[in-house]
């Protein structure tokens, strides 16, 4: 197989020991040894949710999680209110939808964050607090945008509804305070900026959220949460175990927390800044508002007369170099470059350099070297800093 280099928002490139791991030999589920792994690894994410709550291990990509946080929580005719800011907040309300809840949508311009104050607006509204839960997004991949939670947080927490964070691809790039927020139920998954493999999804759930889940009336079987718990306190998972994957989140975790949490946090928005100042010197048009930027993907339509499509398959098939296009409404018109798993600044650097080649093979105006000396800027100012 020929080897690229892969940046999308998902699946990321992930370190040789963390593949390494998931040769390891099986173990049984239901023993010591596994038990012994699924306490370690969380008592690993709690600082990543910022949680002291139980945190539990799906076997599934971060729409299960998502799904079980729903269906676990709600029951058809509940009514909730859905503020997406993308494709994938639009995926957490299908969902809700799925399953008969009544959805409402507080709706956001394209490249913005969700506002904190239209949704106190609207919840200060609901004088009859039929809104029973509110469904967020921390950051979403399609549009580059990262909303400022705790802003969010109160609004709702004012309120008194019931919580759902879509965080996939948001936790461990960025700060995240379940605890403090208040929040009620916050997912993520493996393969984001924990660096590891896709096949399992992590959710956090508050104790007024199991509280709720007791009262919810729904059918559920696979991801039962109340029934994932009671088998988590004994060290096991309901079902059959990923356990290869879990192997190599173990490695993963392991390498995350040797770097330690700020140094993530500042690696992640430190790449946001470098692909966007090199975007911006080649004539790309960034995508996501200035005070809505993700830290984990960079959203941005391509120079003018350049074909979105056309550039990253150049990129791609001549340089090695797997960026992401658009979703949705966005296909064909932007691009999308991830800062999310194991890739340091010469990969960074290089990928921008072959941006630079496909620009100019498809006949671009842009400076040569003008991306990758801006890029170097950035990053320049944190390597001096010791940050990076």
């Amino acid at each position: 197989m020929k080897k690229s280099l892969v940046l999308l928002p998902g699946p990321v490139p992930v370190a040789q020991p963390v593949l390494e791991a998931m040769a390891w030999p099986m173990i049984n589920h239901r023993g010591v040894e596994f038990a012994d792994l699924l306490a370690r690894l969380e008592r690993q994410m709690k600082p990543l949710f910022g949680t002291q709550a139980d945190v539990l291990f799906l076997g599934s990509s971060g729409t299960g999680g998502l799904e079980a946080a729903v269906t676990n929580l709600f029951d058809p005719g509940d009514v909730l209110l859905s503020v997406p800011v993308g494709v994938f907040g639009k995926r957490l309300a299908t969902i809700a939808r799925t399953y008969g809840c009544e959805v409402e949508v507080l709706d956001t311009p394209l490249g913005a964050s969700a506002s904190a104050k239209a949704l106190a607006e609207r919840l200060a509204a609901d004088s009859q607090r039929r809104i029973k839960g509110v469904l967020l997004t921390h950051n979403e991949t399609s549009t580059g945008v990262q909303n400022e939670m705790s802003a969010l947080a109160d609004a709702v927490r004012a309120h008194g509804a019931l919580s759902v964070v879509d965080s996939v691809s948001g936790l461990g790039a960025a700060r995240f305070e379940m605890d403090a927020w208040g929040f009620d139920v916050v997912v993520t998954a493996s393969q984001k900026a924990i660096a590891a493999p896709p096949g399992i999804a992590m959710v956090a759930v508050s104790e007024r959220g199991w509280s709720a889940m007791e009262r919810a009336k729904i059918a559920r079987y696979y991801f039962n949460l109340p029934v994932a718990r009671e088998f988590a306190r004994k060290g096991q998972t309901p079902w059959t175990p990923p356990i290869s994957v879990f192997y190599a989140v173990a490695v993963a975790l392991e390498r995350y927390h040797a770097s330690g949490l700020d140094a993530n946090f500042v690696r992640h928005a430190t790449y946001a800044r470098a692909i966007r100042a090199a975007f911006e010197a080649l004539g790309f048009t960034i995508f996501s508002r200035s005070d809505a930027h993700s830290v984990t993907v960079v959203a941005a339509e391509p120079p003018s007369g350049v074909d979105a499509t056309a550039f990253l398959k150049t990129l791609r098939e001549t340089y090695g170099v797997v960026l992401s296009g658009g979703q949705g409404e966005l296909t064909g018109k932007i691009v999308r470059f991830g800062t999310m798993g194991d890739i340091g600044i010469n990969d960074l650097l290089g990928a921008i350099g072959a941006v630079e080649l496909a620009l100019a093979d498809l006949g671009a105006a842009s400076q040569r070297g003008a991306g990758v000396a801006a890029a170097s800027a950035e990053l320049a100012t944190r390597v001096a800093a010791g940050a990076l």
